[in-house]
């Protein structure tokens, strides 16, 4: 029987908390059906589109089922993107936060010192990319052998990008007896192949949206020369005067020409490419998606699998050479049951890959005169009215579960021979505190990092000024919430 609310499922306190407290409503359709599979401990092959809420369909379930008390990792989540392992370590985090789930993410261009620091510490759950996983596995630093639940995500990216050998390395590495979850947008033959070889009699989920992603986003296309493609940027920007745009470009030296341009133009944007440094991506990601700026110019890196609420406009400024790549560039606007826009800029010579497109999403983009001067120039007042007008700060995911936890960092580490349960002893001896109120406990080597939940923090920091733990007054001081 299909289940309506998250509270028909057999979900802990902990994760309903969590649940509701992300604002999450009631279940998406792939929801609905990945979660009591997994709960079921059953392997499943999900083919759903961009935005359908995948992500949580198999986060929640996981975050479930791991073992606390289990101090090797549990489940292993492999992904494509360094960004995407971050932004599911985030959701893993979110929704397992009531839970004490600690989840670690691996990736390329990180210190693989402090992914090696990390997984030292108890981990229920790791997210990363292949390479990097197969890398850990190889030194020894990443103990497989207690993994029972394998996600594969976006394995059809995975295969574009030449992955399904280091999938299947990994797999090698894993035991039989586990629960594995492959999800993707699209299924070829070697997808097919790979799940026959390594899933158990696996349960084919397929979510057909009444309102497909190209449906729900009202699509149009402009006729334009290279030459040209700026000015008609500008004047697309004036008339549509968007509150969050994805500008995507095919390449990083495109980005770097058309952000310069807006910036020279005063346009409230930041850019993102494969070039930058992985920290300064994270941080331009951040701040889009807290509305920092309105304009994002991008390459593909932002087309996949980025969660970003409320994008009101994504314009393909060159078109996408490949047809999955513009579903996906198209997907960041319109997400879960929200209506989107998206415009492309085809040139001329362009017409193959238009058409290429046209076929693989089953109708035609719609062609468009481009604005004339007086609608530009009636559009005018309230484009630069908007553009002179501090964005609106949103609130991120997370940000509601953070108001009732505060970090504290207590000076002392593993060279002190701190360990979990002297914070534990010793916070429990605070009156009106208990083992529930003990979020994520982290022992660095002369640090310690504790989450105290439920709106005992302050409590908590006021009482650690002047008892001892483990017999010594330690330095206790509040942590500002962004570090995951």
């Amino acid at each position: 029987m299909i289940k309506e609310n998250f509270n028909d499922y057999k979900l802990s306190n902990e994760i309903l908390k969590a649940i509701n407290m992300l604002n999450f409503k009631n279940p998406t359709k792939v929801q609905k059906k990945v979660i009591p599979a997994v709960l079921n401990q059953k392997d499943i092959i999900v083919k759903s589109q961009t935005g359908s809420g995948k992500t949580a369909a198999y986060t929640i379930p996981i975050c479930e089922l791991v073992d606390w008390c289990e101090n090797k990792p549990q489940a292993l989540v492999v992904t494509p993107t360094r960004e995407l392992a971050i932004q599911v370590k985030e959701d893993v985090f979110n929704i397992g936060r009531f839970k004490r789930i600690k989840v670690s993410a691996l990736y390329g261009k990180s210190s693989f010192a402090k992914q090696e620091k990390e997984l030292k510490q108890k981990t229920h759950v790791v997210v990363g990319t292949p390479g990097r996983i197969i890398d850990h596995v190889q030194r020894g630093t990443l103990d497989t052998s207690k993994i029972k639940y394998l996600i594969v995500d976006e394995a059809d990216e995975m295969l574009n990008m030449g992955f399904i050998e280091q999938i299947e390395t990994i797999i090698n590495r894993l035991s039989k007896d586990r629960v594995t979850v492959l999800l993707s947008a699209t299924m070829s033959k070697d997808i097919e192949s790979l799940c026959t070889r390594y899933m158990k009699t696996p349960i084919s989920i397929e979510i057909k949206e009444q309102n497909s992603v190209s449906d729900r986003i009202c699509q149009e296309r402009y006729t334009v020369s290279n030459k040209d493609k700026m000015e008609l940027l500008r004047d697309i920007t004036i008339v549509e005067n968007p509150d969050s745009c994805i500008i995507f470009c095919n390449t990083k030296q495109k980005v770097e020409e058309v952000y310069d341009k807006l910036s020279s133009l005063k346009y409230t944007c930041n850019k993102i490419h494969g070039g930058m440094e992985q920290r300064d991506r994270l941080s331009v990601m951040d701040s889009f998606r807290q509305g920092y700026f309105r304009y994002l110019v991008a390459t593909d890196v932002a087309a996949r699998g980025i969660d970003i609420d409320n994008i009101s406009l994504v314009i393909n400024y060159d078109i996408p050479q490949e047809r999955e790549s513009y579903v996906h560039r198209i997907g960041r606007t319109g997400r879960i049951r929200k209506k989107g826009r998206a415009i492309t800029f085809v040139t001329q010579n362009e017409s193959k890959f238009l058409n290429d497109i046209h076929k693989y999403i089953g109708k035609e983009i719609l062609l468009k005169e481009r604005p004339d001067k007086e609608t530009v120039n009636n559009c005018k007042e309230k484009f630069i009215e908007k553009l002179n007008t501090t964005p609106k700060i949103k609130e991120v995911k997370g940000d509601k579960l953070s108001k009732e936890i505060i970090k504290l960092h207590i000076n002392a580490g593993k060279k002190t021979k701190m360990r979990p349960v002297d914070i534990v002893g010793t916070l429990c001896n605070i009156k009106g505190m208990t083992a529930e109120d003990i979020g994520i406990i982290s022992i660095l080597d002369i640090s310690t990092f504790v989450e105290i939940l439920n709106n005992k923090g302050q409590l908590v920091y006021e009482a650690l000024q002047t008892k001892p733990i483990k017999g010594r007054l330690r330095k206790v001081s509040k942590v500002i919430y962004n570090d995951k």
